[in-house]
């Protein structure tokens, strides 16, 4: 049997030599059936055999050489458009009425030199309904969502990047259980065109890599108007959010943040408790009627004429989002951008670069039923701030932890910098 664990660096790939889609396609139908993190494509060897073909005709042709992801095979997760490959959004819906022209954000993979391994497996439209895939380091527990494919194809080595979507915690929260590093971007930084939308508000792209040097990589591709930090200073001085907010992690999970921190300390890092976010209970409640609302909307035509097509969690949500009407989502709309602007003057206020969370109350949960719960990513995707997960140790059974690494509204490219020096420290085999 293959390994399941097996994360690999980005790094560019070699299409051009004898066999190289039939490696990655061999280790695909090997590794695949067991954690399922693509949708299957039975057509999927002819296809990349004759990308690769093209992509090295193209390069040597070119005057500028290789792209920076020459041959690099990526997934793309099932509710992102990819010209010559159908978008079923993890649904039962009929493809065709799905369709729409390809995503910037893949375009801009493939003119790097990617190749697209495939889609990969979500939520039922990146909303509840869980899709077929497992966790790798234990196939009886949820790999977390709705980027669960995504998530799973960076950890297995299947890809060495992979892109998902978030609009609560479907990127963080499945690399917190999968033991990888996910970017979300801030609101607005990378193109979500060619996408179909859980929520326009709050919705997102992101990439899944083994490595913080990948994401940052990616990010410089994929990202408008990026502006790389070579030298961010200092460590940072994070802000730990005690309150409401906090105390939703599992005591377990709290203790081994606690054991987190006093590492990041170890390593220089100023960490301050900010007591913040008091009322998070309305927090919940106007990201909520937000996402069901839009969800609901976006869905009318869709589900007026296949909704007994929709998976039963999915038609809960829109049945919800019908209950609230346009003044409630203006509201709630108001009330987000009061929060963030009082998150941004909290955040000034102690003088913080980074907030700093678990990515997810506990490790992922036993079970296939349910994605996990997305609360600790609510408020900074409610706020539209950038954030990261990076690997963070193991529980005693070999569950992943993850770190969650927060920045101000624009600071993205801070973000990444200043997690460089901490990557590290939070070795990815360490028991807890």
């Amino acid at each position: 049997m293959e390994p399941l664990i097996h994360p690999v660096p980005l790094r560019t790939g070699h299409p051009e030599e004898p066999g190289y889609v039939d490696r990655l396609c061999t280790r695909i139908d090997r590794v695949d059936p067991v954690v399922q993190a693509f949708v299957p494509e039975p057509g999927r060897y002819g296809r990349l055999t004759a990308e690769a073909a093209g992509l090295v005709r193209a390069t040597a042709l070119a005057t500028a050489g290789p792209g920076p992801l020459y041959g690099v095979p990526v997934g793309v997760k099932d509710v992102i458009h990819v010209d010559g490959l159908p978008t079923h959004g993890g649904s039962a819906l009929p493809p065709g009425v799905l369709t729409g022209p390809e995503g910037t954000a893949v375009r801009r993979l493939r003119a790097a030199g990617a190749l697209v391994a495939g889609k990969t497996t979500t939520a039922e439209f990146a909303v509840l309904a869980p899709g077929p895939t497992r966790n790798p380091y234990d196939l009886a527990h949820t790999p977390g969502g709705s980027s669960s494919g995504s998530a799973v194809a960076v950890a297995t080595g299947l890809v060495p990047l992979a892109l998902g979507t978030q609009t609560v915690g479907s990127m963080i929260r499945p690399a917190a259980y999968c033991g990888v590093v996910a970017y979300r971007p801030g609101l607005g930084r990378m193109p979500v065109d060619g996408v179909i939308l859980h929520a326009p508000s709050l919705d997102t792209l992101g990439v899944f890599t083994a490595e913080l040097a990948g994401a940052e990589l990616a990010a410089a591709l994929l990202c408008d108007s990026w502006t790389p930090v070579t030298d961010p200073g200092r460590p940072p001085v994070l802000g730990v959010p005690e309150g409401p907010y906090l105390d939703r992690t599992h005591p377990t999970a709290r203790a081994v943040f606690e054991q987190q921190l006093r590492a990041l300390a170890e390593l220089g890092v100023t960490v301050r408790r900010v007591p913040v976010m008091a009322g998070f209970e309305e927090v919940v409640r106007d990201l909520r009627t937000i996402i069901r609302y839009e969800l609901a909307q976006g869905h009318a035509d869709w589900f007026a004429r296949f909704g007994q097509l929709y998976r039963a969690e999915t038609v809960n949500a829109i049945r919800l989002g019908r209950e609230f009407d346009a003044a409630d989502h203006a509201a709630a709309l108001r009330a987000r951008d009061l929060f963030r602007q009082q998150l941004a003057d909290t955040t000034a206020a102690a003088g913080l670069d980074l907030w700093v969370a678990p990515a997810a109350p506990s490790t992922a949960p036993a079970g296939l039923e349910t994605t996990g719960d997305a609360v600790m990513s609510l408020p900074w995707s409610f706020a539209g701030l950038p954030a990261l997960a990076l690997p963070a140790g193991r529980s005693p059974e070999g569950l992943p932890y993850g770190l969650q690494l927060i920045a101000p509204a624009g600071a993205d490219e801070r973000l990444l910098a200043l997690a460089r020096p901490l990557e590290g420290t939070l070795d990815r085999t360490w028991p807890c």
